[in-house]
């Protein structure tokens, strides 16, 4: 299908009012490294596919699942014959809600299921995006986007409840103190996504766990997958992207908004997740307005 793209942002064409796009690709195209405001799902159905996520090669097999958060820089490599399951949509909807504040550092990087690293609930979530698939090719059906997302909300409330059991995050803590931890990390990060704006530092978010910045820094790690540092900055970077859009507002006005207190950190740290400057990310979206 036809894509959109300027420079490494790609527009993804969903359909009228929907923020959803389903297909089955079958076509042997390489797509060169890109990246697009809206989630992505791949599930290969027949041969194997290739994607690289920030220099990180995942080789998919028949009906593994690799899910894409937004924003991340992506390129994919398809076999000479194959196809597989491609769906994009509007993650915003999940972030609105409370049960997902838990897992949001699970759900803010690349997730590939597959039946050895998640015989769980690997089945489960193959059946619920093949109903997907049937659902979507419904055009007849009523409410039949509604019915998609609600699949989407059971595919991701899987993954969440096999996070949220402890002894996956924390093996090496006793039986005991694991959901304390749980609960101590989510005050966190509840407190991050309010206040990412603030200088907070590690010290100071240690302080709110009630653990030392070494113990802390190590089960941060183990419960996000990511360092302190780099959740916060990936945190004020989301703000940053939805205040760049405002006309009235500087680059300057930006960073500092999103939390920044130095122009060429804020500029590092948004080049290296969006692969382009604040100032051409805003250029590029104000171009866009005009010719709308």
């Amino acid at each position: 299908m036809a894509r959109e793209m300027d420079g490494t942002f790609e527009k993804v064409a969903f359909e009228a009012n929907n923020m959803l796009l389903l297909y089955i690709n079958r076509q042997n195209v390489n797509y060169d490294t890109h990246w697009h405001a809206a989630a992505e799902i791949i599930m290969p159905i027949e041969n194997d596919y290739s994607v690289t996520i920030n220099n990180r090669v995942y080789m998919l097999g028949e009906r593994d699942i690799l899910f894409i958060p937004p924003g991340e820089l992506h390129a994919l490599e398809a076999p000479a014959t194959g196809s597989r399951l491609i769906m994009m949509f509007d993650f915003s909807v999940f972030n609105s809600m409370d049960d997902f504040t838990a897992i949001s550092p699970v759900l803010s990087q690349p997730i590939l299921i597959t039946e050895d690293a998640y015989p769980d609930i690997h089945e489960r979530e193959v059946t619920l995006l093949q109903q997907s698939i049937k659902e979507y090719e419904n055009r007849t059906a009523t409410m039949r986007v509604a019915m998609i997302y609600s699949y989407l909300i059971q595919f991701f409330a899987n993954i969440g409840r096999r996070h949220i059991r402890t002894n996956v995050i924390f093996p090496d803590v006793r039986a005991g103190k694991q959901m304390e931890y749980v609960e101590k990390l989510n005050n966190v990060i509840t407190y991050i996504n309010t206040n990412y704006v603030e200088e907070i530092t590690l010290e100071k978010a240690a302080s709110i766990a009630g653990f030392s910045k070494f113990h802390f820094s190590r089960l941060f790690k183990q419960f996000t997958g990511q360092s302190y540092y780099n959740y916060l900055n990936q945190r004020r970077v989301k703000a940053a992207e939805a205040l760049l859009l405002n006309p009235h507002l500087s680059v300057t006005d930006v960073a500092m908004q999103s939390g920044f207190t130095s122009i060429a950190t804020f500029n590092r740290v948004f080049r290296q997740a969006k692969d382009c400057t604040p100032s051409e990310y805003k250029v590029f979206y104000h171009r866009r307005s005009r010719i709308r």
